[in-house]
């Protein structure tokens, strides 16, 4: 690249916590994070936030009477953005854009709003200003009383790392010298869970790990939902507080032939880790955290396009969507959050029912894949 990005500041609100340490500490635990809730008619099994997390949450609504009628999605994003401000050493007096994106945007408030009006022929007051995509970015901004520029969006599941990728072009273009990127998600609803089942891909497992995302000889489909939200503060040059830096940014479109598939061998992921990685030696890549979402296409087909990659020498591979679910556009920032973890504590997190790797000596570069309905694929390297 031709200018270095660093990440000054990374926090995030998901079912491992919300403090880095503890958070840490729930990666190193072979435990999942699921529950049994009744969504959809029926037990299912979800990710929800930890107990810590909801009180922050529960303090932020009643902070504020404007925000009592906000969606989980924008409280969420709140949370974890005055956290990464905090920690960034950024003030008031700093001009830094907003971009956090989510893939469903205000899918708890919808569905409310929704059901009321099927009910009773009318909607409320603000069904509309509060479940429009803007809110996200809007609110935090609000919050945050920044005076940068602020945007919201959705690219289904590789919404956060396309947030990441444009804090990335703005920055390289001078258009400002800090950027607020991430996504957020709160999915655990009625309607969103029954729309996974209708496409057969969630989980129905009773297994000590219900979620088999990296087992690639799984027979059945085994995505289960999660929620949560992750952005991190990036800053133009080399920052002596960078906790890691982008080394390589990649995205590509698959040609689809269906509205949720992407090929046999991912040629999307292909395209998108090529371009991370065109100026990288790939033996320096000690890691990937994959997509993976525990469905039998998914995982397989990310493999494949691994292998196309990298050839025989794999990196080790990861994904924490066993342990949390898929936080749809949450997930690309929540697997940053891996990534730079495992670099800083020099420590690799692998899936405990999949094959075991080979260490490396050393982590020092970590790729991050996403991807989302529609072949929308990105693939971000991290450096330390």
């Amino acid at each position: 690249m031709s200018q270095i990005i660093s990440i000054t500041a990374l926090a995030s609100i998901s079912p491992l916590g919300n403090d880095p340490k503890v958070v840490w500490e729930n990666y190193k635990k072979e435990n999942h994070c699921f529950t049994t809730q009744f969504l959809d008619h029926k037990q299912t099994l979800v990710a929800q936030l930890d107990d810590s997390s909801k009180v922050l949450v529960e303090a932020l609504r009643q902070s504020d009477i404007k925000y009592k009628s906000l969606d989980k999605s924008v409280l969420y994003a709140m949370v974890a953005s005055r956290k990464a401000i905090e920690n960034s050493g950024w003030t008031t007096k700093d001009i830094f854009g907003i971009n956090i994106g989510s893939s469903r945007g205000a899918t708890d408030l919808f569905e409310k709003h929704f059901k009321d009006y099927l009910e009773t022929g009318k909607a409320q007051t603000l069904a509309s200003p509060t479940t429009t995509l803007g809110n996200i970015s809007s609110w935090v901004a609000h919050d945050l009383q920044s005076l940068g520029p602020e945007i919201s969006h959705s690219i289904t599941c590789s919404t956060a790392l396309h947030a990441l990728l444009n804090g990335v072009a703005w920055l390289r273009a001078g258009m400002t010298d800090k950027f607020l990127v991430g996504g957020s998600e709160a999915p655990l609803t009625d309607f969103t869970i029954g729309q996974m089942r209708a496409l057969k891909i969630y989980s129905n497992s009773e297994e000590a790990f219900p979620n088999r995302a990296l087992d690639l000889e799984k027979t059945q489909n085994t995505m289960i939902l999660g929620e949560g939200a992750a952005v991190c503060c990036l800053e133009i040059g080399k920052k002596e507080n960078a906790l890691a830096y982008v080394a390589g940014i990649g995205y590509a479109t698959e040609i689809l032939e269906h509205n949720i598939s992407i090929s046999a061998e991912a040629i999307c992921f292909q395209r998108s880790m090529k371009m991370a990685l065109e100026n990288t030696d790939l033996l320096e890549v000690d890691a990937i955290v994959m997509h993976a979402p525990g469905t039998k296409a998914g995982d397989l087909t990310e493999y494949k396009a691994i292998q196309k990659v990298f050839g025989g020498n794999l990196p080790m591979l990861t994904t924490n969507k066993w342990k949390i679910g898929h936080t749809f556009g949450a997930s690309g920032m929540l697997s940053i959050e891996l990534g730079i973890l495992m670099m800083l504590q020099q420590e690799f997190i692998g899936v405990p029912f999949a094959e075991v790797q080979k260490p490396r000596k050393q982590i020092r570069k970590v790729l991050v894949n996403s991807v989302g309905f529609g072949g929308n694929a990105v693939s971000i390297l991290l450096s330390i």
